[in-house]
């Protein structure tokens, strides 16, 4: 089991600019929906986008404290839009 601040900390260690919401769903503290922003994802494919959220959740993976992710990541509007 993973606390969702723990998820976040993760991701933004690895993203610093990021926005993160996670969601825990089913109360058990391993089946997530999280939510990220950040400016690295601009111009960046969406696979790449969840490579470098797996990548910041890689011990919590490896743990099993995370058995499934539901991921939804997006680069912030840019300035003018």
């Amino acid at each position: 089991m993973v606390t969702p601040a723990a998820v976040e900390a993760a991701i933004c260690a690895a993203l610093p600019d990021a926005r993160v919401a996670v969601e825990d769903l089913t109360g058990s503290g391993d089946h997530l929906q999280v939510s990220v922003t950040s400016a690295a994802f601009a111009g960046v494919s969406r696979v790449r986008q969840h490579q470098l959220v797996y990548a910041a959740l890689k011990n919590e993976f490896a743990s099993d404290a995370i058995h499934a992710l539901a991921l939804t990541t997006t680069a912030p509007p840019t300035q003018g839009t």
